[in-house]
């Protein structure tokens, strides 16, 4: 995330290094390794496939390593929500947005913030968005703070 990659944000980012571990077998990685995690599709693939081959980003990374910079993939807990996708939408009463997604990762789980058909729970909050009807639509599971904070007990 931090090294810029288009089209490259936190969520990927947290992907990239849980499934590879460290940045060597990333650089290493082809387009068709890379979209075998959840959410990367063909062009994310190509934009941090492109990115890697870059002799400038190859040096930027050689630099990083020589600093003492260490890429550490985000610890996790428990499996509870192993393979699952959740989506978050209104204001939560007990926590941020950012703490829900981050016990979501704890517990191997995976944080959206887009609705698909891979999306297994919206959480709705106070005053949820256009994602409800959507999630609707699409037959996807809503349940309130309340139930997420059970699951994630």
């Amino acid at each position: 995330y931090a090294l810029g990659i288009r089209q490259v944000g936190e969520e990927t980012a947290i992907a990239l290094a849980r499934h590879f571990g460290n940045i060597e077998k990333i650089k290493k990685a082809s387009r068709e390794e890379l979209e075998v995690i959840p959410d990367i599709g063909s062009k994310v693939s190509e934009s941090i496939y492109e990115w890697f081959r870059s002799k400038a980003n190859q040096e930027l990374i050689k630099d990083l390593l020589k600093a003492g910079v260490k890429i550490i993939p985000p610890e996790k807990v428990g499996k509870k929500l192993a393979g699952q996708t959740f989506v978050l939408t209104g204001t939560l009463e007990t926590m941020t947005r950012v703490e829900a997604q981050k016990k979501i990762r704890l517990l191997s789980g995976h944080p959206s913030n887009s609705l698909s058909k891979k999306t297994d729970y919206l959480v709705i909050g106070k005053e949820p968005g256009s994602k409800l009807e959507k999630a609707r639509k699409l037959g996807i599971k809503i349940i309130h703070e309340k139930e997420f904070l059970q699951m994630i007990r």
